[in-house]
């Protein structure tokens, strides 16, 4: 059935949440079976068995004719030595492939079709262009609540989960998420070291960037160690009380961290995938308290404030129904927070509120005490309201920053922490005026241009925030990036829309008030 023996070789290409293998054209596998590139295929090998993909080559150097090919994924998930023998035969469609095309036609799935899908997800039964159709098809037609539950549960249900009780008993397991949007939102790697300093659980797992030039892994990544596999994940948090990891390789909700890898270069987060990724991550991290942060704003993901009460709800709902207890608050979402966007600078904006300098953003330290606030009012002995004062306090007296270097060192300090890019554009505004709104969307997407958040030393660094005045030829903001490719991209889509809306004065007026042009938009409420 799986036809001639093949000899394993390693190509050591990075298929990113792919099992690919490689076959030479002249492979006698690929002449008597028929195969065709991009059909998929199982590899046999020392009593495992995978699916792939099928990529056909010409070039015997990357694949010799009784040679099977695999990339990294495939290799590691086979798991045995490079020249090992393995066979190659036709792969069966996935079980759950018939739910899928009901969903890419619209129908409502069940949540036994949503348990039989994950489950072909998590195992890479699904190929990219598979799984691409479920992102897509779950975005067009929007999942229903009963639907996110069950996508949340299935999620849950494919991957390990940590279970606190032992250590904490009744006490809360807490934690936090931002939704995203917005640009330069580091505040988790402020909460959970003012959290954890007053005692409270915060094994904290965050995802890596999927449209922003960073997620929370990408920036303590700058600091520490974050690939924790799950059993130092557990001893990290036990001696800690707390963790800033990237759930990725503690296998919490896996078939989430495949769907992602779609998601990303898709650019697609849609909110019933948003809310099951979110939710399913933190129950499976065993978190029994969460703050969730919804950003509103005229360019954050959320835009409109009846929008983001909706989300509340489907969050309330889904997080109620799995018996987690849930706090959704609204933000203002109207411009970034902080100054640094991307990794690098994303973590020196932390550290320099930690260490309570001066010259530290005032806005990314005052979002961060109002979120730790609401954490520390799940600890029954705080007061309700008395959070912020608390938080203030734990930050201020430098027991905060204390807490993060014992994580960072828990967890294995970067012995080589990557430097700024050293290709530098600042951005001068083209008249006097008054900034009076700035796109997040834009700006995120010319830090991404310049590199981040894979070149970590690249992004953007704002000079002028909302309210803020200019004069014609001062800097908005500074561009880094590390390849000469990057940083021309980055220009050339900042030269197109510095994303920053200037008023100017009105023509023969001096700036007294009044004399100013109507602002291009309106802020969005927030809560």
């Amino acid at each position: 059935m799986n036809g001639p023996t093949l000899r394993i070789r390693r190509v050591g290409i990075d298929t990113w949440r792919e099992n690919v293998a490689y076959l030479h054209r002249d492979c006698p596998v690929v002449r008597a079976a028929g195969f065709q590139a991009l059909a998929k295929v199982t590899v046999h090998a020392n009593g495992t068995t995978i699916v792939a993909v099928l990529n056909v080559v010409d070039d015997a150097h990357i694949v010799e004719p009784r040679e099977l090919g695999l990339s990294e994924d495939a290799f590691a998930r086979l798991q045995v030595a490079e020249g090992h023998a393995a066979t190659v035969g036709h792969a069966e469609p996935p079980a759950s492939i018939a739910a899928l095309h009901r969903k890419i036609a619209g129908e409502r799935l069940s949540r036994d079709d949503f348990f039989a899908v994950m489950r072909d997800v998590a195992a890479a039964r699904y190929s990219k262009i598979e799984l691409a159709a479920f992102v897509v098809a779950t975005n067009q037609f929007e999942l229903d609540r009963d639907e996110v539950l069950h996508l949340t549960e299935a999620m849950i249900g494919v991957g390990r989960r940590i279970d606190w009780q032992r250590e904490v008993g009744r006490g809360p397991v807490v934690d936090k998420h931002c939704i995203g949007g917005i640009p330069g939102n580091r505040t988790s790697m402020l909460v959970v070291p003012i959290v954890t300093a007053h005692g409270m659980w915060c094994p904290k797992t965050s995802s890596r960037a999927i449209t922003s030039p960073a997620g929370t892994a990408d920036t303590m990544e700058m600091l520490a160690d974050v690939e924790l596999p799950l059993e130092r994940l557990q001893q990290i948090v036990r001696s800690t009380r707390g963790c800033l990891a990237w759930g990725g390789t503690a296998d919490l909700s896996p078939a989430d961290d495949i769907l992602i890898s779609v998601e990303r270069p898709l650019a697609i987060d849609s909110p019933g995938q948003m809310v099951a990724s979110i939710l399913s991550k933190k129950i499976a991290a065993g978190s029994t308290h969460l703050l969730i942060d919804i950003p509103v704003g005229p360019t954050a993901k959320v835009r409109h404030h009846q929008d983001a009460l909706r989300l509340r709800k489907l969050f309330e709902f889904v997080g109620d129904s799995l018996g987690l207890h849930l706090e959704v608050v609204l933000t203002d979402g109207s411009q970034p927070i902080g100054r640094g966007i991307g990794p690098v600078l994303e973590a020196r904006d932390v550290l320099a509120v930690l260490d309570n300098d001066p010259m530290a953003p005032a806005d990314l330290r005052e979002k961060a005490l109002l979120l730790a606030g609401h954490i520390l009012e799940f600890d029954p002995p705080v007061r309700g309201g008395a959070g912020v004062a608390l938080a203030r306090e734990i930050l201020e007296s430098g027991r905060a920053a204390a807490k993060l270097r014992a994580i960072i060192a828990a967890q294995g300090a970067n012995p080589d922490p990557p430097a700024l890019g050293s290709l530098r554009h600042e951005v001068p505004a083209p008249v006097d005026g008054i900034v009076t709104a700035i796109d997040n969307f834009q700006i995120a997407r010319i830090a991404r241009l310049a590199g981040a958040p894979m070149d970590q030393g690249a992004g953007v660094e704002l000079h002028r925030k909302l309210g803020d005045s200019v004069r014609q030829g001062e800097t908005l903001y500074a561009i880094y990036a590390r390849f000469p490719a990057d940083y021309r991209f980055a220009r050339a889509l900042a030269g197109q829309d510095t994303g920053y809306a200037i008023a100017e004065p009105l023509s023969g007026q001096s700036r007294g008030a009044g004399n100013w042009r109507v602002p291009v938009r309106n802020l969005a409420p927030g809560k």
